[in-house]
Parts: C-alpha cells; structure tokens; sequence
C-alpha cells in the first residue's frame, strides 16, 4: 500500500499485522480522493480525523495533500502500532495524533474540517458513524464526512446532506456535508 498523491507521494505504508483490519484499496481511495478534489479544491490547512484508521491510508494521504493535522482514531494494537511505525517513518509526528479509542464511542474535541470513517463491514455501520460524529461534534459549519461502507449499505445523514455516492467493486463511497 502506497501514498498516491502529494508531498509523500510514492511512499509505502505499513498495514497492520493480520484479519484484524480491511486497508482501503488503491482504486478506492482514488475516488474518494478525486471526489473530494472535485469539492473542496485543495486539503490545504485542513483539520483531518481518521477513524477506524487501521494503517492510517486516508488520514496519510490528506497530509500528504497539504492537510494541516490529522487525527488517528484506532482501538486495535496492531492496528496502532502500523500507524505509529508511519507516522515515525514519514516524520509526521508534529501533524499526527493517534488516539487509542474506539470510533464508536467518540470523545468531543475541536471539530474537524473532514472525517474520513472506514468502520468494519456490517449493516447500518454508516449511519452509526454519522449519528457518533454529530453527538461527538466532531464536524465544523460546513465539514465534509467521507463514510466507506460495504455497497449495499445505504447511509443514512439525519439532518447533513448526502452530497455523493458512489460504488467502487464491493464498497460505498458516502460523502456527507454538514
């Protein structure tokens, strides 16, 4: 797994050890990233959070992009160590935050301009994601939340607009705006 675009571009990245997590393939991420280009224009100075991080691929990629700060949200060991070794690996530890919690149960912090959610593959795990970041108010006036979900699971916004879906092989792509 690589970095695709940016300053990092070109850079592998470590994936955790073993079943435990499922990486955001290549082809996936460059559509979730030209969609979000297509939207926002640039990453520049962005307030990113990962969540259900795994290596961390998304969160990664939006710094490499320009991203300001970005934070991991993983509960899983191996999970937390890939995306520490990456943060050491990429010198980006003066950007990085990894919080060792779970997605599900989010803590209120500064919102963030784009939360990219990647939760395991189940029914209604999307709109778990949704409902969690606006309890948490993790999203600013105007946020961006990019939700991957397994294809045939509809997400569902609640007051946010769902500004785009999209389907790539067996995954969804929801981007929600507040």
């Amino acid at each position: 797994m690589r970095i695709i675009a940016g300053d990092w571009r070109g850079r592998p990245l470590q994936a955790p050890a073993g079943q435990g997590t499922r990486p955001t393939s290549d082809r996936t991420r460059e559509t979730l990233f030209s969609m979000l280009v297509s939207r926002l224009g640039s990453f520049e100075g962005l307030r990113v959070a990962d969540l259900y991080a795994g290596s961390g691929a998304l969160g990664f990629e939006a710094l490499s992009r320009g991203a300001a700060r970005a934070t991991f949200v993983e509960k899983d060991p191996s999970a937390l160590a890939a995306i520490r070794a990456n943060v050491a690996a990429l010198k980006a530890a003066d950007r990085a935050d990894v919080l060792p919690s779970s997605a599900a149960k989010l803590v209120t912090a500064q919102p963030f301009d784009l939360v990219f959610a990647d939760p395991p593959y189940a029914p209604g795990s999307g709109t778990m994601v949704v409902e969690a970041v606006r309890e948490a108010n993790w999203l600013a006036p105007g946020g961006w939340l990019a939700i991957e979900t397994e294809a045939g699971d509809t997400v569902e916004a609640g007051s946010w607009q769902v500004e785009a879906e999209r389907r790539v092989g067996r995954a969804r792509l929801t981007l929600i705006r507040v």
